[in-house]
């Protein structure tokens, strides 16, 4: 499990921290040459500090330094000027998790460990992005909540150069793909769980050399922090096979892009709130309060989990990727789809928000959901009637009915700012930064043609 969530990492968490690093150094003596400590900013993109295996335990009771204005860069290397947090005094200390150290086959010679940013007095940086999730779990937990999240991960393999050139052949689902890519594969495989990451399975996907992987659930700050390992990863197998991986949402024009479906299930006393009720496919009344709740949350979590320009060339109609505020059971055009559970295994039942993608912060995505959870725990709502097929198909029963999710970054960023509980638990200082961000991206992706848009993203981590 992840630390716990306290505002402050007083004197005895600092000695815990150093005294465990140290067992690990003596431990990892000769397996690893040092460890990457890594977040992930309001861009998407991972951030990342490298100390020598001997520096660990000065690291883990100090931790590292980062320059708030980190937060302010842009996903083209720049640095925003509209963000409250371009500016070059101050300095912050990322802190790694050392119970979420793992070592990694690749990059091999290295461990990882996620890390959590602290101002020097060891309060906890308002704008870091763990730390806000972490506080949302905490506050689930204060209501008798808790969660279970996973987020797929989807990547399309290029061969080394800037256009995607696809790396393997074969028709998405084809044996043939996988015959040709099984070297490549089983290196991805083993890497990801030598990283101790669970892969309950791995396929190839729809677009061009496209994969899935699915990884085992776990509480929301886990999930994120598997998300970017294994991204970490996935991306270290491909370049050691001269390919470069990518998750952007949108990697060619006229296609399906990479999404990062989030599954999630909601529990109370050990009881999956999602299972065993009476209410439609074994709803409770909490259960689908917070679906409820989800569902009509979708537009301004969408600028959280759908947060750059090329999001939305990848978030059309027909394409699977859940383009309507709609919900179904099974139904993978519903951007929530109900997967719902058999009568001997409710613990199987969740929900897939399938409008989400790679782009997004994986933190601040897992955190916002469980806020809206928590809300929508505690106001009983209903869901609106289901619906079933594609709402973009001629002749579709509830095709006027059914609402498009916004068509834009700008779209989704004004219901955000609009979204009451989303504004209380990011905070004023995390939604002014990140909503800063997501301005950037709008203003470097202004008047460009789609398939800049799509050129520009390609190839970011």
């Amino acid at each position: 499990m992840p630390r716990l969530f306290s505002p402050v990492r007083g004197e005895d968490e600092r000695a815990a921290d150093e005294q465990r690093a140290v067992e690990l150094q003596r431990r990892l003596d000769g397996e690893v040459t040092g460890v990457a400590i890594t977040f992930v900013d309001h861009s998407g993109a991972g951030r990342i500090k490298l100390v020598p295996l001997e520096a660990l335990a000065r690291a883990a009771r100090f931790g590292v330094g980062f320059s708030p204005v980190i937060d302010a860069f842009t996903s083209d290397g720049g640095i925003n000027p509209a963000s409250p947090l371009d500016r070059p005094d101050g300095d912050l200390r990322m802190v790694p998790d050392l119970e979420q150290l793992v070592v990694l086959a690749d990059p091999a010679g290295w461990a990882w460990a996620p890390g959590d940013r602290f101002y020097q007095d060891g309060t906890v940086y308002p704008n870091c992005q763990r730390s806000f999730a972490r506080r949302q779990v905490a506050a689930a937990q204060s209501a008798g909540l808790s969660a279970l999240m996973a987020i797929e991960i989807e990547w399309m393999v290029g061969k080394d150069t800037d256009d995607f050139v696809p790396a393997f052949g074969g028709t998405g689902y084809g044996v043939s793909r996988f015959a040709e890519s099984a070297g490549y594969v089983r290196d991805v495989v083993d890497s990801l769980t030598a990283a101790g990451v669970t892969v309950e399975q791995i396929h190839p996907e729809y677009g061009p050399a496209q994969f899935e992987v699915s990884v085992g659930a776990a509480d929301p700050v886990s999930a994120a922090d598997t998300s970017a390992l294994a991204k970490l990863v996935i991306s270290a197998v491909s370049a050691r096979h001269g390919l470069r991986a990518s998750f952007s949402p949108a990697v060619v024009t006229d296609n399906v892009g990479n999404g990062g479906h989030l599954h999630a299930s909601f529990w109370r006393d050990g009881a999956n709130l999602l299972a065993g009720g009476d209410g439609r496919y074994g709803l409770t009344t909490q259960g689908e309060s917070i679906l409820a709740a989800l569902l009509d949350s979708l537009p301004a979590l969408l600028a959280i989990g759908a947060p750059t320009p090329a999001s939305y060339l990848r978030l059309q109609p027909s394409r699977w990727a859940g383009a309507y505020q709609i919900w179904g059971i099974e139904n993978r055009e519903a951007a929530m789809r109900l997967i719902a559970a058999p009568a001997d295994n409710p613990g199987k039942a969740n929900a897939e928000l399938k409008c989400f993608d790679l782009s997004a912060n994986p933190y601040l995505l897992t955190g916002a959901i469980t806020a809206v959870a928590v809300r929508g725990a505690d106001h009983p709502a209903n869901l609106p009637p289901e619906v079933s097929g594609d709402p973009a198909a001629p002749g579709h029963p509830q095709a006027d009915s059914a609402v498009r999710l916004p068509a834009s970054l700008s779209d989704s960023v004004k219901a955000l700012e609009e979204h009451d509980d989303l504004q209380a638990a990011l905070g004023e200082d995390l939604l002014a930064s990140y909503v800063a961000a997501c301005r950037a991206a709008i203003t470097l992706a202004a008047g460009q043609r789609d398939e800049q848009v799509i050129a520009a993203a390609r190839w970011l981590i």
